[in-house]
């Protein structure tokens, strides 16, 4: 499992978990669209906002390896803000690679993108 280096562990000052510190020996947990309500809780939505951005300072609009990324923070923007960069695909994979739908994440973060960066 690649471990993205420089890449914020946790959202500070919460328990939102962005990366994980060692691999599951029964092997990836498998990524899968959640659906964000609008009635969720605002520490939630901030927290999507901060992974978000930090994917985005991390790596951009180039495709980059899910590895030690928190397959739960993932699942939030899975499907929408982040796409698979490959078919096939395998959901279960920690070598799966991924990649920032920039327009629709610009849609869904605004702030992250105000600099006009995307």
């Amino acid at each position: 499992m690649l471990k993205h280096r420089g890449f914020p562990g946790r959202l500070p000052g919460t328990d939102f978990q962005f990366t994980l510190r060692r691999a599951n020996p029964k092997g990836a947990t498998e990524l899968t669209r959640r659906e964000r309500r609008p009635d969720r809780r605002a520490p939630d939505k901030r927290a999507d906002e901060a992974f978000m951005k930090a994917l985005w300072e991390h790596f951009g609009e180039e495709p980059f390896e899910r590895g030690n990324l928190d397959v739960g923070r993932l699942s939030w923007l899975f499907g929408r803000e982040v796409l698979p960069a490959t078919d096939p695909f395998d959901p279960s994979d920690y070598e799966a690679m991924l990649v920032i739908d920039a327009r629709t994440a610009r849609l869904s973060f605004p702030d992250v993108f105000e600099d006009g960066s995307a």
